[in-house]
């Protein structure tokens, strides 16, 4: 047998911790977490199965690794809670990206208090280097045991599983429920920190019992722990929320409704140039812009399979006694376009873009910010073309995406989501449309990863994922390939022969949200938008009320050249005026005092911390207008502020 890269004879029965200590020296075997055989993870107090032709061990710092060492961190958190709080009752506690969580049911809320000493019994189980050791029981045996234990959430997942029989893990005193594998022994777990409580429902039905989720995050060593939660503190600081209030940008007032968004002033001018640019690179693009209704009959919905497949994430309402939906998607309009009148095959492609309001029912729970709202604006667009036009027009899709990306700075990433349990179409239409996704990718060279089943049900997708500055992802772009719909609303073109043909159509997005993409944005760059985006470019500041006048002089000027500028006469001292301008992450700050009007000039001051010094008025604003086009100029884009 292959173990670890070796040839290696096992013995029938062998465990698979011994075999791999065979395979491996003692340093690389102390970072091994499980077993692998195929797609198999295995405990290594297993034994090697009968038919496993290779075995490999499974590292702490793989994500693999990391994976299961959160989950086991989870079971020593629920044996902490269980340890210190006897009466509380446990649930389900997974990993998740970054740590694990662990849903309580007790009669009162945890505290910080109550965390740090969960810690602390952590930390002596830890020191106790208990065993994970595994059972298989039946069912009725592992209910028989679990309500001995007063585990009523337990019981109930075991019947809901509705299988012969279940395995349990235990570490300590605590047996939990749980498919494993996990680390062998409690000592193997060498850097966690828990990190805050929330509520949840069970089950996430807000109409069943409210838990306590306690939240935490582990990692292979203290090194990689420390570094994580300097970026936890980091992001902390670069929350979208504090900043949006700081700068004055929007805010979220449970008077209008939650995941409700209103703007401000500089929040609704970031909103109009960030839309204004994307308007114009469209039509550069060959797009046309359109818009439709925010509403539109409840048939509509039903043929399309919203109704029936999305229906709990939209909003109804009846006029004149007929059922109207709240769209959550623009697509129904921009059909209803193409089909308005007759197409050739020469008029294909159509692309149609709309910024569409749209509002989805999103779970109070889950509402966040600017992240997770009810109402909000997508860059939307349908393209609708000749099947033999798909790939060059998912490749443009996928272009226009990459040149968006890199002027904001962001790393990206593809995944091609593939077809959900809840689908319409047939899996011939599905297929084709897989293979036009990945086949154009594949022509463009670009990476991806493939996630199983996470397609729109109507068709599969490309998920664009970005990286921020802080390494958190963020899905962004999405381009949606479907045969279905064009089929369900019966659009169709006439071809060179004179027949009519069906189109296909991508659905796409690139930035997504437009709240949400001012939200990941906002983050990645700590508030300091880029200087085209920023809706203040420069601060004008006087030292004393003698400068007055010039500083309107500078402001017109400026003006006038299409730079965005403030002036900030107040009596206060000057250095009160720069701090305030650097908390509102202005892009530049204009200084006068007498000598500058003796000289019509001004004292530049930038953000970023360089300190261009004394300039003509010409210059600073040549110097500034550098700043606002860079961005396009690198990436091979122009761009017009007027």
């Amino acid at each position: 047998m292959q173990v670890a890269g070796k040839e290696l004879e096992v013995q029938q029965d062998a465990i698979c911790g011994e075999v791999l200590k065979e395979a491996l020296s003692k340093k690389q075997f102390k970072n091994v977490v499980v077993a692998k055989c195929g797609d198999t993870l295995l405990d290594l107090t297993a034994t090697v199965p009968s038919d496993c032709t290779a075995l490999e061990p499974v590292m702490a710092s793989t994500d693999e690794g990391l994976e299961i060492i959160r989950h086991s961190t989870a079971h020593l958190m629920a044996e902490a809670v269980k340890k210190l709080y006897p009466t509380a009752k446990v649930t389900i506690g997974p990993s998740i990206a970054n740590g694990f969580y662990y849903d309580f049911d007790y009669e009162r809320p945890f505290t910080p208090e109550d965390l740090e000493a969960i810690e602390a019994e952590m930390l002596r189980r830890v020191g106790a280097n208990e065993e994970f050791s595994r059972e298989v029981l039946s069912s009725a045996e592992a209910i028989e045991k679990f309500e001995a234990m007063n585990e009523s959430y337990k019981v109930e997942l075991i019947n809901d599983l509705g299988e012969e029989t279940v395995s349990i893990y235990s570490n300590g005193d605590f047996a939990d429920l749980c498919r494993g594998p996990h680390v062998a022994r409690t000592g193997m777990i060498k850097a966690f920190k828990l990190l805050s409580v929330a509520g949840a429902y069970w089950r996430g039905d807000e109409n069943r019992e409210q838990l306590q989720r306690i939240y935490g995050t582990a990692f292979a060593d203290p090194k990689a722990l420390k570094k994580h939660l300097a970026q936890l503190e980091e992001a902390k600081k670069r929350d979208h929320r504090k900043l949006g209030t700081q700068l004055d940008l929007f805010s979220v007032n449970n008077e209008v409704g939650a995941g409700m968004t209103i703007w401000h002033p500089k929040g609704a001018l970031v909103r109009a140039i960030l839309e204004d640019f994307e308007r114009k690179e469209h039509l550069k693009r060959g797009y046309q812009l359109v818009q439709g209704p925010l509403i539109l009959k409840k048939e509509l919905w039903e043929r399309s399979g919203h109704y029936d497949n999305y229906r709990e994430n939209m909003y109804f309402t009846e006029i004149d006694e007929q059922s109207y939906g709240i769209k959550p998607m623009n697509c129904l309009s921009h059909m209803l376009v193409f089909k308005s009148r007759l197409r050739s095959y020469r008029d294909l492609p159509q692309r149609y873009f709309e910024l569409g309001v749209v509002h989805r029912h999103e779970k109070s729970g889950v509402l966040h910010g600017l992240l997770r709202v009810r109402s909000f604006t997508q860059d939307d667009a349908h393209l609708i073309c000749r099947p033999d036009q798909l790939r060059d027009e998912i490749i443009g899709v996928a272009k226009f995406v990459g040149d968006l990306m890199d002027l904001f700075g962001f790393e990206y990433q593809a995944e091609i989501s593939t077809k959900p349990e809840k689908a319409i179409g047939s899996d011939e239409d599905w297929e084709k449309a897989t293979d036009a996704l990945t086949g154009a990718l594949n022509e463009m060279g670009m990476d991806y990863s493939i996630n199983e089943g996470d397609g729109a049900f109507y068709g599969p997708k490309i998920d664009i994922i970005i990286k921020d500055a802080l390494e958190r992802r963020w899905q962004c772009a999405t381009i949606q390939c479907d045969f279905t719909l064009p089929d369900r609303f019966d659009l169709s073109y006439v071809g060179e022969d004179g027949a009519k043909h069906r189109p296909v159509m991508l659905h796409r997005v690139i930035l997504g949200s437009i709240e949400r993409f001012i939200g990941v944005l906002i983050e990645h760059t700590g508030g300091a938008l880029p200087a085209w985006l920023s809706p203040v470019q420069a601060k004008i500041l006087t030292v004393t009320d003698a400068q007055n006048d010039f500083a309107q002089k500078v402001l017109q000027f400026l003006q006038e050249k299409g730079i965005r500028a403030e002036v900030d006469l107040r009596n206060e001292k000057l250095g009160y005026k720069v701090r305030e301008a650097q908390l509102e992450k202005t892009p530049y700050m204009l200084i006068i005092g007498d000598k500058e009007v003796a000289a019509e000039s001004v004292n530049v001051r930038a953000r970023d911390g360089e300190d261009p010094g004394l300039k003509s008025l010409d210059e600073a604003a040549e110097l500034i207008s550098t700043a606002i086009n860079e961005p396009f100029k690198r990436g091979g884009m122009s761009y017009s502020f007027s």
